[in-house]
């Protein structure tokens, strides 16, 4: 399964696509899109445009992004979550599950703790995915998104496996909120 992660920001937004099988994830690519300082619309414009291009070329089935989160400065935290909304519709846009994970669940997922800080993030990605060096900040960040959405989603995998296990069946929800049992 292929996973787009994205680290939004209103002037560096990340992105790191990986390949999910079984326990095993593979880096794709990782970067960054600099948006620079031009005005809001514009960047979020750009936003919209290199996500979508992403998905394009990358063909994802999961999309995966950092939740807003409060800091000291409202108006950064306001563009933050504009810049998080054009990066989902561009997911929305092409039928692509949402999964969204705070700072401390993606930080307990790579490193083990959910206070690490950025460098002990960025190396842990590179070891994780066998990089021959620590990825930028942004991009670290994006792989560490999409490297706690396919640990999520292979755990989610192994408990229903053990569920269907106990009771001789399991039950699946669809995208229309309609349950199968299989």
């Amino acid at each position: 399964m292929i996973i787009l992660g994205i680290d939004p920001g209103s002037r560096i937004t990340g992105f790191g696509v990986v390949n999910a099988v079984g326990q095993k994830i593979e880096y794709i690519t990782s970067g960054c899109i600099r948006l620079g300082d031009g005005p809001l619309p514009e960047r979020l414009l750009n936003i919209h445009r290199c996500v979508n291009e992403l998905i394009e070329q990358h063909a994802p089935q999961q999309f995966a992004i950092e939740l807003a989160f409060m800091g000291k400065n409202a108006d950064s935290a306001l563009k933050l979550g504009q810049a998080r909304g054009v990066a989902m519709l561009a997911a929305a846009q092409h039928n692509l599950d949402i999964a969204e994970y705070s700072p401390k669940t993606i930080k307990q997922a790579v490193v083990g703790k959910g206070n690490a800080v950025k460098e002990q993030v960025q190396q842990m990605v590179q070891i994780l995915l066998h990089l021959p060096g620590k990825p930028q900040p942004d991009a670290a960040d994006a792989l560490a998104i999409a490297i706690c959405h396919a640990h999520s989603r292979a755990s989610l995998v192994t408990q229903a496996g053990v569920r269907a296990t106990a009771r001789g069946r399991m039950r699946m929800t669809l995208k229309s909120g309609a349950k199968s049992t299989r």
